[in-house]
């Protein structure tokens, strides 16, 4: 499916002021046009910061009739660039960030429902106010807007316990490619009427139409929290802990994440006042909450969880919190790894899925395997509780990513190849975007890529959503 887009130029941008309010087409800077890794400079002819649903299906439906590709602009956080246009006539940029209200909350139905440019710490602290939990919980969460969260199905920390960004959403408003508006902001749990467009425009990166508000399901605020680190002797001990932990807490366990030696050591060498939590960093620990009944003390419960897990042999020592403060200090480890990765730049980067089973063998695989390719620091980390991995490779202390640009590609596919063959995803959580087009087409079951393509094609058959994203 090939597309003659036309660049969005002045003379667009005059039919789209002559069409909208005062001020909102603003200057493109840029900000705009940067993602976080800085493997993508994209392009724009016009930056719009539209107020409301009405002024974004008026933005659409004129890019439609110029057929000039846009740009949906969340917070700008993906990883996988989707936020930014490198090639082709530069596009609309439709940013969602004047459109933060939180409309209305329903703390007895548990449901809150925003507009798509809703900051989600700010639907957070929403949700906290009412006494409430919105748990999908990441690293970006001051910058990241709930939009972007949705249309990238993010993940984080909370999906052991409360699932993705589409588990926790009952209905969307949205713009559709042709510029009408759908109406779907429904509160209900149960509404069995047909195609759920909700679930195609979630993880579907703004190649479908845009998101513009969402209702968003709460949940009550666990009345004890415990937090600990456990050091593991493996990733097949990690594994036994998790089993273990549930067995003994069922749902409770809130979060559950995997932290390797050398995330702890790439921490002392850039981010130094980061607090470590041991004098000699362990090869493997698990970072892991419970999140309690009133009637349930935390510190019995995780002393219970080492003591059972220690005397079956695969937990030898750990830490568990003795405060709010020193459990805050132990989420600032994990949750300062990805800005310690930042600053030693990886050469490659895998945000991967693979069945719980097959961590280990993933894992000591992949290891055998870039060995044979060079010497390379691995910082492997990330939400096992669920399978996600974050696997980086890096160069050695003494070079940097550049001295090994030429290989990125072999890397990527090494780790790819062997993802794919243990049944996994190349993309767990991250998305698609732009840097993974190629890896969809190539790892894909091919009636997958078909109906994607029809969908596409049937939603929007100028091609003008996020073009170059997802489907190439």
């Amino acid at each position: 499916m090939t597309h003659d887009l036309n660049p969005a130029d002045d003379a667009f941008a005059e039919t789209l002021r002559a069409a909208l309010p005062d001020g909102t087409l603003e200057t493109l800077s840029a900000g705009y046009l940067e993602e976080p890794r800085g493997r993508y400079v994209g392009q724009g002819g016009v930056l719009a910061k539209p107020r409301n649903v009405q002024e974004v299906a008026t933005l659409i439906r004129l890019a439609g009739l110029s057929r000039v590709g846009v740009i949906p602009y969340g917070g700008g956080t993906g990883l996988v660039g989707g936020q930014v246009m490198p090639d082709g006539p530069p596009p609309l940029i439709l940013s969602l960030e004047r459109m933060t209200a939180i409309r209305s909350i329903h703390p007895d139905e548990n449901v809150l429902v925003a507009e798509a440019g809703a900051i989600l710490a700010d639907v957070q602290n929403a949700a906290q106010a009412q006494d409430r939990l919105f748990p999908l919980s990441l690293a970006a969460q001051g910058s990241a807007r709930i939009g972007g969260n949705l249309a990238t199905n993010a993940g984080g920390t909370g999906v052991l316990r409360y699932g993705n960004a589409r588990d926790l959403c009952l209905g969307l408003e949205a713009v559709m490619p042709n510029g009408e508006i759908w109406h779907g902001l429904t509160r209900l749990r149960k509404n069995n009427t047909g195609y759920d467009l909700r679930h195609l425009l979630i993880g579907a990166e703004g190649t479908l139409g845009v998101i513009t508000a969402a209702a968003l399901k709460l949940f009550a605020r666990p009345a004890m929290t415990g937090t600990a680190m456990l050091v593991v002797e493996s990733p097949a001990a990690a594994l036994k802990l998790l089993s273990m932990a549930r067995g003994l807490f069922g749902e409770m366990v809130s979060a559950f994440e995997l932290i390797h030696r050398q995330g702890f050591e790439f921490l002392s060498e850039t981010m130094p006042e980061v607090r470590q939590p041991f004098d000699t960093p362990p090869e493997w620990c698990v970072l892991i909450e419970l999140g309690l009944a009133a009637d349930m003390d935390p510190q019995t419960a995780l002393e219970t969880l080492f003591v059972d897990a220690s005397e079956a042999g695969f937990v030898p020592d750990g830490l568990i919190a003795q405060s709010s403060a020193q459990a805050e200090s132990f989420w600032t480890i994990r949750e300062s790894i990805p800005a310690a990765n930042k600053h030693i730049g990886s050469i490659s980067s895998h945000d991967i899925s693979v069945p719980l089973g097959a961590i280990p063998e993933f894992i000591i695989q992949a290891g055998a395997r870039l060995a044979k390719m060079g010497d390379f620091r691995i910082n492997c980390f990330g939400h096992v509780g669920d399978g996600n991995l974050h696997y980086n490779v890096f160069a050695q202390v003494g070079r940097s990513r550049a001295d090994h640009e030429n290989q990125r590609d072999v890397i990527k596919t090494c780790v790819h190849d062997l993802v794919h063959a243990l049944g996994g995803s190349i993309s767990a959580e991250h998305g698609v975007g732009r840097l993974k087009v190629g890896d969809l087409e190539k790892y894909s079951d091919p009636t997958k890529l078909t109906a994607m393509r029809a969908i596409k094609a049937g939603l929007d058959p100028q091609g003008i959503m996020n073009p170059g994203a997802v489907l190439r």
